[in-house]
Formats: C-alpha cells, sequence, structure tokens
C-alpha cells in the first residue's frame, strides 16, 4: 500500500475515536460522534481549524481567593520574587485546563504544543522566573502549527531558552556550547541518522556556539521590572566567519558586526540546518512516532518518513508545520491495524483522557479560579507522581518516554500502574470536592438513569439489562474492542462478582427504578456499577490507545 495515502473510506465512530485519541488528549462520546462519518481530510481539517478557536485565551490569573487581587491576571504586574513558584504553577495550570477544556471544538493545539514542548524542553526549575516559563509557552502555541525554520529560529532567542541552556552567557571571550550542541543534537539534524552514523561533527558545535554569541535576556529575575525580551549585545559577538564540516557540505557562515549580525548570521545557520538531508527526517520520524506508532522499522523508515520528510522540506511547503500534520493523520498507516493500539498512554492521556470522556466539567477560570486551581491541582500532581511534568522534564532530552529505548512502554511500572489505578478509581467513586456541590468524578446513578430511555421496559421488565450497562460503558472506551470472553468476564465475575445471576441486576435496577430515593438500593446499583467500571479502567486495553 502506499502508506501516506489518504484514508479512503469515512470515518466510523472506531476510527473517529483513534484520530482524536491522538490528535487530542482524548474524546468525549459527542465529539467520537460528530466526527463519525466525515472523511479523515474533513476531520484533520477541523482539527486544524479549530486550533484558532483557543489560540488566545485569557491569561492566568491570581487562583489564591484569600488575596486582594484574586481573579485578576498577574503577568502584567511588577514581577514578583515571591510568587515565582506559585504563579509558575498557575501558568502551568492554566495550560492542562485548556487540554481538558471540553468546548466541543476539539483541536491538534495543545496535543501539538506538548509534542514542541517535549522537543524544545525550557525546564521551571532552571529558569525560575514565571514570565519566562509564559512568554516560552505561548511562543510554542502560536507557532505548534506554524513553519519550523521560524520556530527554530525563535526558540533560539527565547529568553528562557537563552537561560536553560546558557545562551546568556556565550560571548566570544567565553563561548558556551550548550546550546550550540543541543540545537544540533535534539533540535534540528539529531545526533546519528537511522544507520546509526553521525550527523555532525564537534567542531561544529563549536562553530555554532560561536555563530550564537551575543544574545542575552533581558530583567532575569528583577523584582519590579514589568517587560521581558531578549537583546543582542554585538560586543559580545564573534565577527570572525566560521566554518562547518563536510557534513554542511563545508558551508562559511560570513561573520558580521554591528547591530544586525546576531540575526542575520542566525538566519544563515537555521538555513544551513534545515538544508542537512537527516533534519526533516529527524523530526517526521518523532512527530510518527508521537502520533502513530513507537517503532520505526526499515519498511517504515522507507515508506513513510523518507516521503514525509521529502514533502516536509519541498520548496512548495518549506518547512510548513501544518500539511505535514494534515498528510499524516490522514494516512493509510495511521489508521492501519498495526498503528491502533500501539502506544501507552501517557499520564496525560490517561488523566486527561479520562476527564474527557467522563464529561467530567473544568472550572471556568475567570469566574470559578479556586475550584479551577483545585482541580487543575490534582491533575497536575498525579501526572507527576505518573512521572509526567509539564515545563518540567527532568532533562534537555524530554521525558525519558519519548526518547529512552522502549519509548511509550517506559510509562507503565509496578508504581505508575498502581497509580493510574488509584486515580480512576477515585474518579468512578469520587472523593475530591472540586466546590461545594462538585465532586471530582462520575454520578454512575445519573449516568445509569440516563441510559434507560433508550431501552424502554418490555413486559414489565428493565430493558437496560447488565449486558447493555457493559456495552454502553464500553462504547469506543478501548482502542480495540474486547472479546466476547472478555465482556463475560466483566459482566458475571466483576459485576456479579460470581455469585448472582445476570437476570439479579434486572431485579435490583427495577427495586431502585421503583424507589430511586432508598439509600439501600441506591447502594446496590453503586456497588455493581462502580465495581464494573472501575476493573474498566484499569485494564490493559485502557492503558493504550
Amino acid at each position: 500500500m502506499a502508506y501516506l495515502d489518504p484514508h479512503p473510506v469515512p470515518l466510523t465512530a472506531q476510527t473517529a475515536a483513534h484520530l482524536l485519541r491522538r490528535a487530542t488528549f482524548g474524546p468525549t462520546p459527542q465529539e467520537i460522534s460528530d466526527f463519525t462519518g466525515k472523511t479523515a481530510e474533513q476531520a484533520v481539517d477541523l482539527l486544524i481549524s479549530n486550533a484558532a478557536h483557543r489560540a488566545t485565551p485569557p491569561p492566568p490569573v491570581e487562583m489564591d481567593e484569600t488575596r486582594p487581587d484574586a481573579g485578576q491576571p498577574f503577568l502584567n504586574k511588577p514581577f514578583d520574587v515571591d510568587r515565582i513558584g506559585t504563579y509558575t504553577n498557575y501558568i502551568q495550570y492554566w495550560w492542562i485546563g485548556l487540554m481538558a477544556e471540553q468546548t466541543g471544538k476539539p483541536s491538534v493545539l495543545e496535543k501539538l504544543t506538548a509534542f514542541w514542548q517535549n522537543h524544545f524542553p525550557v525546564i521551571r526549575s532552571a529558569v525560575d522566573d514565571y514570565r519566562y516559563m509564559d512568554q516560552y509557552l505561548r511562543f510554542l502555541r502560536a507557532n505548534a502549527l506554524g513553519n519550523f525554520r521560524q520556530m527554530v529560529v525563535g526558540m533560539t532567542k527565547d529568553p528562557g531558552m537563552l537561560i536553560f541552556q546558557n545562551g546568556n552567557e556565550n560571548s566570544k571571550e567565553q563561548p558556551n556550547e550548550n546550546y550550540g550542541r543541543e540545537l544540533q543534537e535534539l533540535f534540528t539534524v539529531g545526533q546519528l541518522n537511522y544507520a546509526g552514523d553521525h550527523n555532525y561533527t564537534e567542531d561544529d558545535v563549536k562553530a555554532a556556539a560561536r555563530v550564537l554569541t551575543g544574545w542575552q535576556a533581558v530583567n532575569y529575575r528583577q523584582a519590579g521590572t514589568t517587560s521581558i525580551g531578549t537583546v543582542f549585545t554585538p560586543e559580545r559577538h564573534d565577527t570572525a566567519s566560521k566554518t562547518f564540516s563536510s557534513y554542511y557540505n563545508n558551508t562559511v557562515i560570513s561573520g558580521r558586526s554591528g547591530a544586525t549580525a546576531g540575526e542575520e548570521e542566525l538566519q544563515d545557520l537555521v538555513a544551513m540546518l534545515l538544508r542537512h538531508p537527516e533534519t526533516p527526517k529527524f523530526i517526521c520520524r518523532k512527530l510518527y512516532r508521537w502520533y502513530v506508532n513507537p517503532n520505526v522499522t526499515q519498511e517504515i523508515e522507507d515508506q513513510v518518513i523518507g516521503p514525509l520528510a521529502a514533502f516536509f522540506a519541498s520548496p512548495a511547503n518549506n518547512y510548513a508545520i501544518a500539511p505535514v500534520l494534515r498528510k499524516l493523520l490522514t494516512s493509510t498507516i495511521f489508521y492501519d491495524a498495526r498503528s491502533v493500539g500501539a502506544i501507552v498512554k501517557s499520564p496525560a492521556e490517561f488523566m486527561l483522557g479520562t476527564v474527557r470522556w467522563l464529561e467530567l466539567p473544568v472550572p471556568d477560570l475567570t469566574t470559578d479560579f479556586a475550584a479551577f486551581q483545585k482541580m487543575m491541582g490534582y491533575l497536575s500532581s498525579s501526572m507527576t507522581a505518573q512521572q509526567l511534568y509539564f515545563l518540567n522534564q527532568p532533562s534537555v532530552f524530554g521525558s525519558l518516554p519519548y526518547y529512552q529505548i522502549g519509548y511509550s512502554k517506559n510509562w507503565i511500572n509496578g508504581t505508575t500502574l498502581g497509580l493510574r489505578g488509584a486515580r480512576s478509581d477515585g474518579f468512578v467513586q469520587p472523593w475530591l470536592e472540586v466546590k461545594p456541590g462538585y465532586m471530582l468524578g462520575m454520578d454512575i446513578l445519573a449516568k445509569l438513569r440516563a441510559m434507560q430511555p433508550n431501552f424502554p421496559d418490555v413486559a414489565g421488565t428493565a430493558a437496560l439489562t447488565c449486558e447493555q450497562v457493559l456495552a454502553e460503558f464500553s462504547r469506543n472506551l478501548y482502542a480495540v474492542p474486547l472479546t466476547t470472553a472478555q465482556n463475560d468476564f466483566l459482566i458475571d465475575k466483576i459485576m456479579m462478582m460470581n455469585s448472582s445471576p445476570r437476570t439479579t441486576w434486572q431485579f435490583e435496577w427495577n427495586a431502585y427504578r421503583s424507589d430511586p430515593t432508598n439509600t439501600n438500593r441506591q447502594n446496590t446499583i453503586l456497588w455493581r456499577g462502580r465495581a464494573l467500571l472501575k476493573y474498566m479502567l484499569r485494564m490493559a486495553e485502557y492503558q493504550v490507545f
């Protein structure tokens, strides 16, 4: 098959769910319904165009309801050294809230921004200036679907990146090689090609560092300041020409002087890096692993990565990101059976995907900021415990499961698997009160009552059977449908606890319906429904997508 050819048939509920799981942090049932019947091209175009819906959301606000400025934006105020950690948390919560929200307009924006945030990591614990972290995150969101060339140029001058990678200290007298190395190893050409051969030399690192001398961040951690940014200081710049190796066709970047020297040489450097034949392959390989399958075989390298990279770097596309993403998410290989269920959910896909699947409301940041903080703080701490910390990855390589051997399988170990189960249990049997009247979790009784009108009574018995309950709970829940044996196990061994015939459910359900305020009858239904759903969310099939 031609792996990058468009998926040839309209989306079914199953393939729509697959697309939405991969392109977003997880679909709501309504979103799956809305996307069913669309062509892959129509669906992906909608996901891309919907990015504009939340391209410029309201800014993060003070979320401590005890403070006099509660509910007010803080990024436009003088820098507050005492609240660096708190405000950085609020920025992280703000972003997680955008990932979890359910506006009816699902988009690729936040999932793709998370890709770039892991590709170009700037780590909060190293930067320790909430304004820098905000500007960095906003740059990624604004450019996530834009042009990779502009993204590399912008990230190189980003004040947070300058601090994190010591570019702020890079001068002609004392060149610092950190960013010059990571720019090549991790951000553009990659250290090694698919065959394991090196893509650049140590002298290339040194030459790149010299090109980048002179850039500095402004007002870093300066109490009371109201602006940040980046400046180029010509006196700190190495004005000699820089020669690169045969990996770059012995390119010479002419030395410049004056106020525009830094920008001109930076543009030349990025152009050279993008001309390297491995750069588009390196980026497309990472996109493939993020969206399709961590396993890149020689077949995939030849049939997918190579052609996609050629399209990415072609003069007609010129490193535009959105067309590459569109081609990947509409491709035959994306919907191939080998791709479905091939990735272990990250803590974000697990936690936020469950929130979105259960349609748990996200409090409004501007009007309900205390509840918003409580919910996002819980989601953030839960993901951190499971080894994913947005804006604070463990190293410049990003989170371990995105680059270590085994890739997404590294999200699962004896500790994290138990933590996942505890968190999903908490969504089924709620214990966290987000605000008065809102427990963070599913109302099982309300869910079952909502199902009942779809299954009218027949001859005096409840048509909402245990089989129908399971079918409704599992509708598009898993990437791969359960077998008959698994369904039977869930009903007979879990829901009915291997002690009651299935008809018992109908008697209990009818008893509850006849007296819905009776606590004992409520608890009987709750016990069975919760036991079933808890087990379903702990199954191996729910850990992959």
